[in-house]
């Protein structure tokens, strides 16, 4: 089997569950190497890694780069990653400047592998909660041709970053004793709160925040499906890490339960827990370090008879952002493209 030259710019959240993700895999690198904005060492995975100042020259020999930059962590894949592209290094950015790039393939593997054919040395990672959301639909969309989509959201705080999650943290043990811990990284508190906003307010929709746009766009472009209708709603909750979301999909052809858990039963990257009688349905606390996207609550909308509604958990730092990365340089070399 060829083995890869391999190296993961940043390592915050993103960046070292990529590399231990790496190590479980055991994806056939010959070296793994760590880029950041500063030299110095990390343990992850139990192992020492001697992390290197990000330069030009850090991609001399490099097969492939895995950018793990999340929001507020784009500059790395801006200044480097389409001139390592042009040295000939495979990028996989994790990143939203790409994203929405025509010439850009935005890939979820269980989705649409295929877009991968046309690379021209740069893969898009899409959003975390977009890829949950496509996981989930792209079997009953192919099935039933989906006509319109309505998201509403439930984000872990692990999505905002290692500030976030240390903040839900000290929330919560400020409230046991008593104590009021000032909000920094959300305009307001996050324990026992939920806030509708994620992002910043867009100018592509008035009214609604960037991630909101983002599951718009992404969920277009991964499904080829650009007249889709779909709206979403997204708040973040006091949760430390796992997404959640309620979906209700409408379609074109006819549907029947049964036939919908059959589908989703055997369809890849799926997990399908759906018992609610006896409290069976996903919950991000069960889940978190899970590779899977976990669909339940399947039942028909009760107000639209075309429509189905179902509630659709997955690890946002996993699935969402470090796993799918890595599945799609796996992906790539399945379809030799590597």
């Amino acid at each position: 089997m060829k083995d890869y030259n391999v190296v993961v710019v940043g390592v915050g959240m993103v960046g070292k569950q990529m590399i231990e993700i790496l190590l479980e895999r055991k994806f056939p690198f010959r070296s793994l190497r760590i880029l950041a904005t500063r030299s110095r060492m990390e343990s992850i995975a139990g192992r020492d890694f001697s992390v290197e100042e990000t330069t030009l020259e850090s991609f001399k020999g490099v097969d492939i780069a895995f950018f793990a930059g999340t929001e507020g962590e784009k500059g790395a894949s801006m200044l480097f990653a389409k001139k390592a592209a042009e040295m000939g290094v495979m990028v996989i950015d994790n990143g939203g400047d790409f994203r929405m790039d025509p010439d850009i393939p935005l890939v979820v593997p269980e989705v649409n592998p295929s877009h991968l054919d046309s690379h021209h040395g740069i893969i898009a990672n899409p959003n975390c909660s977009t890829i949950q959301l496509v996981v989930a639909l792209s079997p009953l969309h192919r099935a039933f041709r989906l006509t319109e989509a309505i998201v509403t959201t439930f984000q872990a705080v692990s999505g905002t970053g290692r500030q976030a999650v240390e903040e839900l943290d000290n929330q919560i043990r400020g409230y046991v004793a008593g104590q009021e811990v000032p909000p920094q990284v959300y305009p307001y508190s996050i324990a026992g709160n939920v806030i509708p906003r994620i992002g910043s307010l867009s100018s592509t929709f008035p009214g609604y925040f960037t991630e909101e746009v983002k599951m718009v766009m992404e969920s277009r472009k991964i499904l080829d499906h650009p007249t889709l209708h779909i709206s979403s709603t997204c708040v973040r909750v006091p949760v430390f890490n796992g997404h959640s979301e309620a979906v209700t999909a409408r379609f074109a052809d006819p549907f029947e339960e049964k036939e919908v858990r059959s589908l989703l039963s055997v369809a890849p990257g799926i997990c399908l827990i759906d018992d609610p009688e006896h409290d069976g349905y996903p919950v991000p606390l069960s889940l978190s370090q899970s590779n899977e996207v976990f669909v339940g609550r399947i039942r028909r909308n009760s107000a639209f008879p075309d429509a189905l509604d179902m509630w659709v958990v997955a690890d946002n730092i996993r699935k969402g952002a470090a796993l799918n990365a890595v599945q799609i340089a796996e992906t790539m070399i399945e379809r030799s493209l590597l």
